[in-house]
């Protein structure tokens, strides 16, 4: 054995996950060898087993074989090593501790990635289903407006038609009726009693029938659905804007639970109406929201930069580090996109909200009272620190109106 040992290199000793000597070796199908712990703990890990060496994959977990002849090497191998001077003792027991928590670091990591695979997963699903529950009842609500309209102009189309018939009927009693008088005063017309056609030449009516009706001046005016559609589509229209009302408070406390305490907007100052307030607290990662009150305020700019002070020499851009929305005196907002983006809002808010995720990429503006988004800078890349800032200063917000002047 002792001579055996010695035409082996120690590579052949050394397990391939661990990079250390065997402990419990053992063989899988394909021959290769892995300490017994090693081998079942990667099997554990890796939803399909296969050959951390070989990639051979087995649709069952294989059976382990204790290695007796390579356990035996391992031993005499270990004793060997125990031998060697203090030095070398010394550089392994150090080595050893790094390789070990190398693999346990990397092994953390797998975890951590498959863990956020997983949540990424989760959210995913609970998503989807939210939106498909939207959807469906946004589509149930079309449906129902569409059947209730043409529902509508059906009623009034039958109606007419109601109404047509009646009349028509009324009109073929008449001729009916006029048809007999007819007959009455043409056989009184031949008759020899010369009384009779005395009053037939002198009291002509009795020649038409003075109690039949005349029908002939009325008419049928077709139903007017002018307007029917728009009406129907206003309804919908006032539904939807309930629906999406509720999506939007929903999605606000959503953004709203990664509020931060700490985002202090206290680097304020003031001086001839000019407010400027930065946050000392930046970020670097992760998700944040704060929002500020712009009641009463003529001009503001809102939003994050990647500095830490505004440079009013420069055009407030993402290009120059500036994701922000802003108001100019005329009551115009704006967002300082490219290209820049003029907002319609339906009402001046009050309170605005920021959310950020700076792994997404994503900068958002909400009205912090009616949850109704604003705008949304999407596809950011961030690489530096991002810093919250709000100004009241006419001339900070001058940048941003001079650089947006061009849509108006």
């Amino acid at each position: 054995m002792s001579a055996a040992s010695c035409l082996l290199t120690e590579d052949q000793f050394l397990c391939s996950i661990c990079l250390d000597v065997f402990t419990d070796p053992v063989s899988i199908p394909c021959g290769h060898n892995f300490c017994k712990d090693c081998i079942t703990e990667y099997w554990n890990i890796n939803v399909q087993c296969r050959c951390p060496v070989c990639k051979r994959r087995f649709n069952m977990r294989p059976e382990l074989q204790i290695n007796t002849f390579i356990s035996e090497m391992a031993a005499q191998f270990r004793q060997s090593a125990q031998q060697k001077t203090s030095s070398s003792s010394s550089e392994q027991q150090v080595v050893k501790p790094e390789v070990h928590q190398m693999i346990q670091k990397r092994r953390l990591k797998i975890q951590e990635i498959k863990a956020s695979v997983q949540l990424s997963n989760k959210d995913a699903d609970r998503e989807i289903a939210e939106g498909v529950q939207v959807f469906t009842a946004l589509k149930e609500s079309v449906e129902r407006g569409q059947a209730e309209l043409i529902k509508t102009i059906k009623e009034k189309q039958r109606t007419t038609e109601k109404q047509a018939e009646d009349l028509i009927k009324e009109l073929e009693q008449e001729i009916s009726d006029l048809n007999k008088r007819s007959s009455e005063v043409e056989q009184l017309s031949q008759s020899e009693d010369h009384l009779h056609l005395h009053l037939l030449q002198t009291f002509p009516f009795l020649n038409t029938g003075s109690s039949i009706k005349d029908l002939t001046e009325v008419s049928i005016r077709p139903s007017s659905y002018e307007g029917a559609v728009v009406r129907a589509v206003a309804q919908l229209e006032e539904k939807l804007s309930k629906q999406m009302k509720k999506l939007f408070e929903a999605e606000l406390k959503r953004v709203q639970q990664f509020a931060d305490p700490h985002i202090i907007l206290c680097k304020s100052q003031q001086s001839n109406n000019c407010r400027c307030s930065l946050s000392i607290k930046n970020f670097t990662s992760g998700k944040f929201y704060f929002d500020v009150l712009i009641k009463n305020l003529s001009t503001w700019t809102l939003g994050v930069s990647r500095k830490s002070n505004i440079e009013r020499e420069i055009m407030l851009s993402p290009q120059s580090g500036y994701w922000i929305v802003c108001a100019s005196q005329l009551g115009e907002c704006y967002a300082a996109a490219d290209p820049p983006v003029r907002l319609s809002l339906r009402s001046q808010p009050e309170k605005v909200g920021v959310f950020v995720d700076y792994e997404q990429g994503l900068v958002s503006f909400y009205d912090a009272d009616t949850a109704a988004p604003i705008y949304s800078f999407t596809g950011c890349s961030f690489t530096e620190k991002l810093f919250p800032f709000f100004s009241s200063c006419p001339n900070d917000g001058a940048a941003c109106c001079i650089y947006l002047a061009s849509i108006r």
